[in-house]
């Protein structure tokens, strides 16, 4: 069932939100102040560095971030993983990612371990209302879906991004579907406006406070999909496809920080309210490389800007890693238009809101970040002699030294094998490992213990919880498969139209001992299309059973007993040209 509910973005209500943009702040009165300051944290998907104007991109047009980049303290040597899943459980956890259970973005490798205690729960505890708007990409299915992870509230899609596997079906940021605590709604508008326009209505409903919203834009991450009103002027000004429409979803983002900016400033929120924003990794379109960086005139093409990095999304090197982090918040003494040039990362997040915000954490895993607090208020507490790691796996297993980085103030050590001195050489064309031997084995140490401490979860894995009364009905799909190779991943709905023959399992913790039904199905159960099969087969634990497929069925169901308790589930649908592949749809449900 699709559930209709507002806000959702129309003309109308899109034409009062632009409206904020040059009508001045009006009366109403400031809430009472709170002796606990709101928090919002914004986080976009895909958006480099050097995809913000104020950051010497002399192509993109960022008004409104750059007028919070001049209020902000910013952090200049700011740190995150080089991709999405692993960049939000370190956020939300304060701890290195792997630690987490997460290394890539699929394959079962992006759902976060229950077990961890995250921001959201921080601020829970402490009597903040939280919600959460966009994009999660921490796991679909009980335990790990936002709501069960501390969010009061959730507006998001599924997967790790609008039309991919888990979301909704035919989904395509324009008009779609979206969950609402885990209910399906349609909704009206371009998803960055929609995430907003729920998010400021979460804040509206709240603003006596305290609150903690955490708004994470599926923009600008691709498929590149935006309105010609914002990648038009890029094209015109020589900005190559999908470039044009990747600086159009940025500033579409940027038309809704305004907004924002706007409301807050408007409901007397502006003083007493933290506000963050950041991205997840390396730009994903905003470089081409080659050549200089200042193009754009003449008969050279524009290539992008990285401010002066090497690499992007997915590298090891700076430019996949390094991200802007902006904070205001002028009643807590944070002095705007400042740089904070010291290292520090995605898991320092979690312990800063909380020492700024005077929380106690809930018992749990110990942090790897630290609290930034003293830096953010200008204090000359130094914490230049820290080691900070990241790496990108995307693979079933860690590799050791696989695409990583150890970074300090002064080095990076890329791979295990290639040092660069990052202040005398930012864009990391010289290594000189050769020239600083004990610098590197120094280095290399630290890796060594960050990899025995990582290694204790290399053979876990986060199980989706079946049977729960939290989720009764669990929809299953292979975005999470476990496979051999990524080639077996059916992960994007393009697989599943095109019939992609992958299979893999899906690791399960059976909530409840019981009878269990399974329902197979090529389609989402609102699509109403055969199963394409001649044979069904299922496995789970010690059960292996098989079926006939009448001709046109649309799904194949089981009924096991089960009995409580970690296990693995896989399946076979059988074509009618004798190939198989796993059913990209499984629909689980406890009978008694």
């Amino acid at each position: 069932m699709i559930v209709q509910r507002y806000p959702t973005v129309t003309c109308l209500q899109a034409a009062a939100l632009a409206a904020v943009l040059v009508l001045p702040a009006l009366a109403a009165a400031a809430p009472a102040a709170t002796a606990r300051p709101n928090v919002i944290l914004v986080i976009t998907d895909d958006q480099g560095y050097g995809d913000v104007a104020a950051h010497g991109n002399t192509m993109i047009q960022t008004p409104n971030l750059d007028k919070l980049y001049a209020q902000s303290a910013r952090l200049t040597d700011f740190h995150v993983d080089p991709t999405c899943s692993p960049t939000r459980s370190a956020l939300m956890s304060g701890r290195y990612s792997t630690r987490t259970g997460v290394w890539h973005t699929i394959m079962g490798r992006s759902l976060m371990s229950p077990d961890e205690v995250t921001l959201a729960e921080t601020f829970q505890a402490n009597g903040y209302r939280t919600g959460m708007f966009g994009k999660w990409h921490l796991g679909d299915n009980f335990p790990c879906r936002p709501q069960d992870q501390g969010f009061d509230e959730t507006f998001y899609h599924g997967g790790g991004g609008v039309g991919q596997g888990p979301d909704y079906w035919g989904n395509d940021y324009f008009d779609d579907t979206y969950f609402r605590n885990g209910t399906p709604e349609k909704v009206t508008g371009y998803c960055t406006d929609v995430w907003f326009a729920n998010a400021l209505e979460f804040i509206e409903r709240h603003k006596d406070g305290p609150f903690f919203a955490y708004l994470s834009t599926n923009a600008p991450h691709g498929p590149y999909l935006v309105s010609e009103k914002y990648s038009k002027p890029y094209a015109a000004k020589g900005v190559p496809s999908p470039m044009a429409e990747f600086y159009g979803m940025i500033t579409n983002i940027d038309e809704n920080m305004g907004r924002l900016l706007a409301k807050l400033r408007q409901w007397g929120l502006e003083e007493n309210t933290i506000l963050i924003f950041m991205t997840d990794n390396g730009t994903a379109a905003g470089w081409r490389g080659g050549g200089k960086e200042k193009q754009g005139t003449g008969k050279q093409p524009w290539r992008g800007f990285n401010a002066g990095m090497r690499g992007t999304k997915g590298s090891e090197y700076d430019g996949g890693h390094r991200v802007p982090l902006y904070v205001r918040w002028p009643a807590g003494k944070i002095g705007g238009g400042r740089d904070v040039d010291q290292l520090t990362a995605h898991v320092d997040v979690l312990p800063t809101l909380a020492d700024l915000c005077g929380l106690k954490r809930p018992d749990g895993p110990q942090l790897d970040g630290t609290s930034l607090a003293g830096l953010l208020r200008g204090d000359t507490e130094s914490l230049r002699g820290r080691t900070l790691l990241v790496h990108s796996q995307r693979i079933p297993y860690p590799e050791k030294w696989r695409k990583s980085a150890v970074m300090t103030q002064r080095w990076r050590l890329v791979d295990g094998r290639e040092l660069y001195d990052i202040q005398a050489d930012p864009g990391q064309e010289k290594d000189i490992a050769a020239e600083h031997v004990e610098a590197v084995k120094r280095l290399r140490r630290s890796y060594e213990d960050w990899w025995k401490s990582l290694s204790v979860v290399f053979d876990d894995s986060v199980s989706i919880g079946i049977g729960s009364p939290a989720e009764p009905r669990t929809q299953l799909h292979p975005h999470d498969w476990h496979v051999e190779n990524q080639g077996l991943s059916s992960w994007h709905q393009g697989h599943v139209r095109s019939g992609h023959l992958g299979n893999g399992y899906w690791a399960i913790d059976v909530q409840r001992d019981g009878l269990y039904e399974f329902e197979l199905r090529r389609w989402p159960d609102h699509v109403d299309e055969p199963i394409e099969a001649t044979e069904a087969r299922l496995k789970i634990g010690d059960t292996d059973v098989s079926r006939p497929v009448p001709p046109e069925a649309k799904q194949v169901s089981f009924e096991i007993e089960l009995r409580a308790g970690r296990t693995r589930l896989q399946t076979w649908l059988t074509t009618p040209e004798g190939k198989t592949r796993g059913a990209y749809f499984v629909y689980v449900r406890r009978l008694r």
